[in-house]
């Protein structure tokens, strides 16, 4: 499965929550991969409950939303998002935009989490550098 977000917002992420540790393209990549993973997980989440309303939309509700922040307060993109909630669901559904937001924000969150621990795992470490191997041992740990 290809990626569908930039890295470079997900460094973003990871660098707000590293302090002055340095970030390795490498950690950014695979936290993309992980929020990747999750949105699809969430979309397909929301999907059912879609269907359950006999509605082919996804709505911000669907993912347990009911106040959509603003658009410019997120980092991560939110056509990527949009993506990213289509990969496993079946065409015929549609992602409103409200649904994109509230989504990327859920995900944003998600990073923020797995940032700052692998942060700390780093630290434990005894590195200056966050690396993929602190994002594997974060859900190797709590998944």
């Amino acid at each position: 499965m290809s990626v569908e977000l930039p890295f470079a917002p997900v460094d973003g992420i990871i660098r707000r929550n590293a302090g002055d540790l340095r970030v390795s393209a490498d950690a950014a990549e695979e936290l993309a991969r992980r929020i990747q993973a999750h949105g699809a997980e969430l979309a397909i989440d929301a999907a059912e409950r879609a269907t359950e309303d006999g509605r082919k939309t996804l709505m911000a509700s669907d993912f347990g939303v009911e106040q959509v922040i603003s658009r410019e307060d997120l980092i991560l993109p939110v056509a990527p998002i949009d993506r990213i909630a289509r990969l496993r669901i079946d065409d015929r559904y549609r992602v409103g935009v409200d649904a994109r937001i509230a989504l990327a924000d859920i995900l944003e969150d998600y990073a923020d989490n797995v940032a700052s621990a692998a942060a700390t795992l780093a630290r434990h470490a005894d590195r200056r550098t966050v690396q993929a191997e602190d994002i594997e041992t974060y859900f190797a740990l709590f998944e």
